[in-house]
């Protein structure tokens, strides 16, 4: 967000690229350091030559699955603890300076935890040289022979290349000599800065075949270090002050007129010699920011970037001098840049500003690795979210390489050891993410209409009229004073004459015979220079037709081979392309041959689980069947036990309405009498009181119930227990037996008699229990 106070410059509109342009993905690389001396347990297994496989270290083997997990990653190319450091340049950096001298612009970074070796890597030690010192041999050995002179190109500030005169360029020479202090002698506390010398063996030298002779070049090398997201520089000469000792100024990145960023205000110096650019490296390597830590002795605390600038402008026709057009000028660079480590401060134990320093190198990776995530979200869903360039000084300086402006190579140190396990795991998922995101193919810059061989031809012009000055016994460089000398000595001697008269007719003839003699033999010589420069130019007309004409043809090869390595490139791209789909495609694979072997196992224990619920429902089934059986031979007997009691009640019931029928009629009868007694005795006939009738006898009852609890089978009924411990009889058949009693005499007695009352009372209190005696009820269950 921009404050409500300040203003800002609107961004100027970049050019339209088009959509059809060539992306290649970013090269990542991977260097595995040798396991140290106190380190037992190694982490980091190399498969093949572009895969490695990481190991969980015992105390971390289970993940959340409780299961041993083991990842594999692949690389564009990968180096063992063996490779050596020609090696690593010959793969990896060699590519990128044969770029520059083509002008076409280079990044390359070293990314790691700390202690995985990056510093080493790019540097290297006194008889294993890094990528720094070897590309800057290369690239002196490649442009040597065609450098321009100290200070006709010169930085403009503006990161651009202007060109000066030769005066002007003599002059300044001039004043850099006179400037030039004294070296001060080391002092024997500090250590000797490391020569080139020591750093790369003369066998170990290369050189690039392909550099354009027509084209004068100069070299301008720059280092900046990013401390706390700041941007200082590494070379910049502050002025020393015994009293009060000033901080480095902090620079600021700006935007120049082709929309790439650089540092504004940053010392550029130019070299002419690897020697020389390698001393500048090394002044200003003195100046970085590093300290002790609990896991690097040496621990870089920011992040380096070295940059070469070569600048290279076109001859003139005659091959002689630079063409004095800034438009022509081609300005490419190649920045090497040593990323600080991450680390966790509960491993260095970082305190104060160490602690800081650990959290802004840690911020400005972060932005890094969201930069990348953005950008390949951006090419593979094709949306165009802001990639957050501006979050951080290192993403905002480089984000014309990943915008298109040039090649970017990453190499990813890690360290095998078992304690870097979870941060080299990390290392490991932002390398993987980087491959994935493209950068535009840089294209050919076209440099001017110029014919080719220029400073060839210039040369060889040289070189003849050096021979034919040779041939007729003169020195072989005409601009020699000399020379002069001899040819005003090979012309006829002045007569020694002195005029004392101007009427003198002896000296004047004399002395015009002889500049007339002399004059005839200028001009002598002058047609004979003149044949001789006729029949050069001649010759060397005939030379340029025929090296034209092997231009022409020379063209027409490279062409043809230029077309031919492009078809290599691409059918190398499209290997190795499909060389990393075929690894895809085997990753796959093996993940779902693994997903569907879990899937059979879990189908078999879904099938045996199956089962086993079937035969217990089988099992459940048939307890419910017998169940269900039982249950209806239960409900049968209830039922069967409920009709027979209601029958027994029904029984009881009806021999109880029978029982007090019987008394009923019995009170009748028994009325009835002793009406008809009264009767008869108010007649004066004399009768007998009618008999009381017996009560019916229960000895044969209780002679059946003892036969019947002796001999419970012919008993016509079941036998239950009650609850005080006895037992009782259910009758299943019903018998009625009747015992009536013998007919009395009937009395006859008058109906005003005084006993009639009494009697009849009597026989009502009597009758209940005659009646209840004289019937019982059997009931038999007979099967069927």
């Amino acid at each position: 967000m921009q404050r409500a106070g300040k203003g800002k410059t609107p961004r100027k509109p970049g050019p339209k690229k088009a959509s059809n342009i060539e992306k290649d993905p970013v090269g990542v690389y991977c260097r595995i350091r040798p396991l140290g001396t106190e380190d037992k347990e190694c982490c980091i297994e190399m498969i093949s030559s572009s895969t490695i496989q990481l190991h969980a270290p015992d105390g971390l083997k289970a993940n959340r699955n409780g299961e041993y997990k083991e990842t594999q990653y692949s690389f564009k190319k990968v180096f063992g603890i063996n490779t050596t450091q020609m090696e690593l340049f010959e793969d990896v950096a060699k590519p990128l300076v044969k770029d520059l001298i083509h002008c076409k612009n280079g990044l390359l970074f070293t990314y790691g935890v700390t202690g995985s070796g990056k510093t080493f890597t790019m540097t290297g030690s006194p008889g294993e040289g890094g990528l720094l010192p070897r590309s800057l041999d290369m690239l002196f050995n490649s442009i040597g022979p065609f450098q321009a002179k100290r200070y006709v190109l010169k930085p403009d500030d503006k990161n651009g290349i202007e060109i000066q005169g030769q005066v002007d360029a003599l002059l300044e020479r001039q004043k850099r000599d006179s400037q030039q202090s004294v070296p001060k002698t080391p002092s024997s506390r500090q250590k000797a800065d490391p020569e080139f010398a020591d750093m790369i063996s003369p066998e170990e030298a290369c050189r690039s075949e392909s550099v354009d002779e027509d084209c004068s070049y100069s070299v301008f090398v720059s280092y900046i270090e990013i401390y706390n997201n700041y941007i200082y520089d590494l070379l910049e000469d502050a002025p020393f002050d015994p009293i009060r000792q000033k901080p480095p100024q902090s620079k600021i990145l700006r935007e120049d007129q082709n929309h790439n960023m650089y540092v504004a205000g940053c010392t550029e110096v130019e070299v002419k010699s690897t020697e020389e650019a390698f001393e500048i490296f090394w002044k200003g390597q003195k100046k970085r920011r590093i300290a002790n830590t609990q896991l690097n002795r040496e621990s870089s605390r920011s992040h380096s970037v070295f940059t070469v600038k070569l600048a290279q402008a076109p001859l003139d026709a005659d091959g002689d001098h630079i063409l004095q057009d800034k438009s022509q000028v081609n300005v490419s660079q190649l920045c090497l840049v040593d990323l600080a480590g991450s680390e966790r401060t509960s491993r260095t134990r970082a305190e104060g500003s160490r602690l800081r320093e650990a959290g802004n190198i840690n911020q400005s990776l972060m932005t890094l690795r969201t930069c990348m995530e953005v950008l390949r979200e951006n090419q593979m869903c094709g949306t165009n979210k802001m990639v957050p360039y501006r979050d951080s000084k290192v993403t905002h300086l480089f984000k014309n390489y990943f915008d298109g402006e040039g090649k970017v190579r990453m190499i990813v140190c890690v360290n095998p050891k078992a304690d870097d396990y979870e941060e080299t795991m990390l290392v490991m998922r932002f390398a993987e993410m980087t491959q994935e995101v493209e950068v535009a193919r840089p294209v050919d810059r076209p440099i001017y209409s110029l014919p080719a061989g220029r400073r060839h031809r210039n040369q060889a012009f040289k070189n003849e009229l050096s021979s034919r000055l040779q041939e007729r016994g003169g020195p072989s460089n005409a601009d020699d004073p000399d020379l002069m000398n001899q040819l005003i000595e090979s012309l006829p001697a002045l007569p020694p004459c002195e005029l004392v008269d101007p009427a003198d007719d002896q000296t004047l003839p004399r002395l015009i015979e002889v500049l007339e003699r002399r004059h005839r033999i200028r001009q002598m010589m002058t047609e004979q220079f003149n044949q001789t420069a006729n029949s050069l130019k001649s010759m060397l007309q005939q030379f340029d037709s025929q090296l034209s004409a092997k231009d022409s043809f020379l063209h027409d090869q490279q062409s043809k081979l230029a077309d031919k390595d492009k078809v290599i490139v691409n059918q190398k791209t499209e290997i190795e392309r499909l060389e990393k789909k075929s690894k895809t495609l085997e990753y796959k694979i093996d993940i779902l041959q693994k997903t569907t072997g879990m899937y059979e196992q879990d189908k078999r224990s879904l099938q045996q689980e199956l089962e086993t619920r079937e035969q217990r429902l089988q099992k459940e089934l048939s307890e419910r069947r017998r169940m269900e059986q039982r249950m209806q031979g239960v409900v049968t007997d209830t039922r069967l036990k409920w009709e027979k009691e209601c029958d027994r009640r029904v029984n009881a019931k009806q021999l109880e309405m029978q029982n007090k029928l019987w008394v009923k009629d019995e009170k009748l009868k028994q009325l009835k009498a002793i009406v008809t007694e009264s009767s008869s005795s108010s007649g004066g006939c004399p009768t007998e009181r009618p008999e009381k009738p017996e009560r019916p006898s229960r000895e044969r009852d209780r002679y059946i119930a003892q036969k019947r609890s002796a001999s419970p089978s012919p008993i016509p009924g079941n036998v239950f227990k009650t609850r005080g411990g006895g037992q009782a009889v259910q009758f299943t058949d019903i018998e009625t037996l009747t015992q009536e009693c013998p007919t009395a005499p009937s009395r006859k007695r008058r109906s005003g008699s005084a006993e009639g009352p009494a009697q009849i009372e009597d026989i009502e209190n009597r009758a209940p229990a005659a009646g209840a005696s004289t019937s019982h009820v059997y009931q038999k269950r007979r099967k069927p």
